[in-house]
């Protein structure tokens, strides 16, 4: 493979439990510029690395289903960019889409710091609105600036809404939930006995045919997971409650290869629908705060006494433990807490927060889970083992400070060009950025178009 790529991918196959014995360095080559969007850090490594363990775990999956050996994996670095840029990219034909942004999310001058408001969910836009008595940017900005950046960033947490004060790295690792996750890796993986090995042979052509993925997950990380998977050809079941209301504008990518349903798990009878489900799941992939599913009911032995073989993937923003673990939290919150944004404006000698070129802590943590996700299918099948899997985007920060930018990462220009291909949506025609990376013989596919949450009744598809 590209050498330049080689450390950063081995490094990710370790990070998601995998060890040396059975990473294919021989087998997986690497293609495209090593740095392809400009950043302060690795971003082009990141999203290589992320890219081709998540293919290579698939690729692994279906050898040892069909007992056959492995198949040519080849990874280039500007699809994976382009991967990581793909609710940005995506171009509507003859129909218009949400802009991505709330007109008053963004970054505001606090009277002693800067602070980053996320408002996209109308909650979390109350919250702002009922805390500063404003509902515009200029009243907003106003408001903002006679305040000190940490109680406003308490005071609007308080209400139930997201905002997180730029802090450099030093700050942030001094803190108590900094210390707390200092050591947080992307993902953790924890192994127990599964009865069973379950699917030991492929029912179609695709890596996860006749896989299927239960799927609680919101806005972009745990969405990258599952489309990953469903790409792959898993039977992916998207949950949200009824009337839910996503982020529309990320609809057209994130439900892309998905049915979706809506169940009230407070509500007797869809418990009960949601428990059927469970119990004929492979996989659950949830992106709920960390103690979400046990205050439903739900907690690991809950699940694993409905399903003993289920493999369980959760995701978070500010990881698993210390006080900030049940937060809300986002992929432009945590660059501004980590560093990360800070860091950014230092590289490039701006006085405002730089954060990185894309949501790349969201798209790398999906990677890395649905690799894990691969890895755990594989091991379930051939040492009848089953796994807890556990990813945040401050361990995914962790993993980027950790990577040793090439010495062009400032000075790349970024492309123009990426390569989109058409589809269908429910809404209209569109382009899209296609499912980087390449399994020999084996052509990714997503069965469903992108549609609204809902539409589907909850009940798997394939037999």
């Amino acid at each position: 493979m590209n050498d330049s790529f080689a450390d950063v991918a081995s490094r990710m196959w370790h990070a998601i439990g995998a060890d040396d014995a059975d990473w294919p360095a021989a087998r997986l080559t690497t293609t495209g510029p090593r740095s392809v969007l400009p950043a302060a850090f690795d971003v082009t490594g990141l999203a290589t690395g992320a890219v081709a363990v998540a293919t290579v775990a698939a690729d692994q999956f279906l050898a040892a289903r069909r007992q056959s050996g492995p198949r040519a994996v080849t990874i280039d670095s500007r699809e994976s960019c382009a991967a990581f840029a793909s609710e940005r990219l995506f171009a509507p034909i003859g129909w218009t889409r949400p802009p991505l942004w709330d007109p008053i999310a963004g970054n505001y001058r606090a009277a002693d710091a800067w602070i980053r408001l996320h408002t996209n969910y109308a909650s979390h836009r109350a919250a702002v609105e009922r805390v500063l008595g404003a509902h515009d940017r200029e009243t907003v900005q106003a408001a903002v600036a006679g305040l000190r950046a940490e109680e406003l960033e308490t005071a609007i947490v308080d209400a139930g809404g997201c905002a997180a004060v730029m802090h450099n790295r030093g700050q942030w690792l001094a803190s108590a939930p900094g210390m707390a996750t200092a050591d947080a890796p992307p993902t953790t993986v924890v192994e127990r006995p599964s009865p069973g090995t379950g699917m030991p042979n492929a029912v179609g052509h695709l890596p996860f045919d006749g896989v299927r993925v239960l799927d609680l997950t919101r806005v972009i990380a745990g969405p990258v997971c599952t489309k990953f998977l469903a790409g792959y050809g898993a039977d992916v079941l998207r949950i949200d409650p009824p009337g839910f209301d996503e982020v529309p504008s990320l609809l057209p990518e994130t439900t892309l290869g998905k049915r979706t349903a809506a169940l009230d798990l407070t509500a007797p009878s869809d418990r009960s629908t949601f428990e059927e489900l469970l119990a004929g799941a492979d996989v659950l992939v949830s992106g709920l705060r960390a103690d979400a599913l046990k205050r439903l009911g739900y907690d690991d032995e809950a699940l694993a006494a409905v399903n003993p073989g289920l493999i369980i993937a959760s995701l978070d923003a500010y990881g698993w433990d210390g006080p900030w673990r049940n937060r809300r939290g986002f992929d432009s919150l945590v660059q501004m807490s980590c560093g990360i944004a800070n860091d950014g404006a230092t590289a490039t000698g701006e006085a405002e927060p730089i954060p990185l070129p894309v949501q790349a802590l969201d798209h790398a943590t999906g990677w890395l889970l649905g690799a894990a996700v691969a890895r755990a299918l594989t091991r379930r099948l051939t040492h009848s083992m089953t796994a807890r899997i556990r990813g945040s985007l401050i361990g995914t920060a962790n993993l980027l400070y950790s990577l040793t930018p090439p010495d062009d990462h400032l000075a790349v220009a970024t492309p123009t060009d990426f390569t989109l291909t058409e589809t269908t949506t429910h809404w209209g025609p569109a382009q899209r950025v296609p499912l980087p990376g390449r399994i020999d013989g084996i052509p990714a596919r997503w069965s469903q178009q992108a549609g609204p949450l809902g539409r589907h009744p909850a009940v798997w598809a394939t037999p």
